[in-house]
């Protein structure tokens, strides 16, 4: 895991985003469900972060206990995204979202986190 607690603001990272559900839209959703009768599935997912690739250069220092000692003053430049950088969840939320448009979902107006599939049949509500 990155040290991402010590990165500085405009330095180490330009902007982050926590893609999270808003309470109030949970409330809504499950009211929602259950008057239509739908099944509604819950999902984690647990390496999410682990495949995106970086859209910048981010070196990090060795880990302790992972330390190369013929190059203890080198650092790695990582090549994907590796959890607790500041950029993860921002750079992840940005390819969920293209796969998302790319897939024919719509985007929620106000909540940007919400995507929904309708076609003449079923509804999909992500």
């Amino acid at each position: 895991m990155a040290q991402g607690y010590s990165k500085v603001e405009g330095i180490n990272f330009d902007e982050t985003f926590a893609p999270v559900a808003h309470l109030e839209f949970v409330c809504i959703l499950l009211g929602f469900t259950y008057h239509q009768n739908f099944k509604l599935y819950q999902m984690d997912m647990k390496s999410d972060f682990l495949n995106e690739i970086l859209q910048e250069e981010v070196y990090i220092e060795q880990y302790k206990g992972f330390t190369n000692y013929l190059f203890s003053d080198h650092v790695y430049k990582l090549k994907k995204i590796l959890n607790g950088l500041k950029q993860t969840s921002l750079t992840w939320f940005a390819w969920l979202t293209k796969y998302m448009l790319d897939n024919y979902f719509q985007r929620g107006y106000v909540i940007k986190t919400l995507f929904i599939r309708k076609t003449s049949k079923e509804i999909l509500i992500v």
